[in-house]
């Protein structure tokens, strides 16, 4: 039993930081500065970046929009781009968000991509939260669930102070249920074997969500949790930073 509440926890948790849309109001933009995309990750709107700093960029989040019944990770993509208006755009994905910046990276030219606590292939992802993806396990999480924060979760992302637990608390429940399900499907059946060109992966050696053994990164943060993007702020920003301006 305990097992299978480790694996059902697994299975919500690794995408629920991964459903609302970046509605927060977007950084003034001045003409000398480049732009960069932003993918937020389900349960997590653009304030998740909040902390983060990148002189001399323009950051534009981009609007989660409502998944088609049907449509897999890769149409999503095609559809969602239209949303990038700058040729060879640089672009950062925060979990769920960098599994469809990838798709989106498959079908427009990108200069350069930073996944941040995400993935670059199927392979890095586990397997045992695909079967029961697979098994249609998604229809059944009770959305109670899903939009609730507790120790369970708390410990899965790494929310170990005050400020990180009251973030998580106000990311999950603004999730949307419908779009979070859908998520959860669409990554039961996502088959990208190739990594991205022109790609750094920056992974926390504590993520629990998306376990930190099933990837090959180039950075890895001591202690990063699937929240470093909010509590490590200031490591990944000069990383990404570096990053784009070289």
């Amino acid at each position: 039993m305990t097992q299978s509440v480790k694996v059902i926890f697994g299975i919500i948790f690794m995408v629920s930081s991964l459903v609302a849309g970046a509605q927060t109001p977007q950084d003034t933009a001045k003409k000398e500065q480049k732009t960069v995309y932003l993918f937020s990750g389900l349960g997590a709107d653009s304030s998740v970046f909040m902390n983060l700093e990148l002189p001399g960029y323009h950051k534009v989040y981009i609007n989660w929009i409502p998944a088609l019944r049907t449509e897999s990770i890769r149409e999503y993509a095609g559809r969602i781009k239209s949303q990038i208006t700058v040729e060879n755009p640089d672009i950062i994905g925060l979990s769920f968000g960098g599994i469809v910046a990838v798709e989106v990276s498959k079908q427009i030219k990108v200069n350069k991509m930073v996944l941040i606590s995400s993935v670059r292939t199927k392979s890095e992802l586990n397997r045992k939260q695909f079967f029961f993806m697979k098994l249609g396990f998604y229809r059944i999480i009770p959305g109670s669930l899903i939009r609730r924060a507790n120790f369970l979760t708390y410990q899965y992302f790494g929310a170990k102070s005050p400020k990180d637990k009251k973030t998580l608390t106000n990311l999950l429940a603004h999730t949307d249920v419908s779009f979070f399900r859908w998520a959860l499907k669409s990554i039961a059946y996502w088959d990208n074997k190739a990594a991205p060109e022109r790609t750094i992966q920056i992974h926390g050696t504590a993520d629990r969500v998306i376990t930190h053994r099933l990837v090959h990164p180039d950075y890895r943060i001591k202690g990063g949790g699937h929240l470093m993007v909010f509590n490590k702020a200031d490591t990944i920003s000069k990383i990404i930073t570096h990053y784009l301006n070289d």
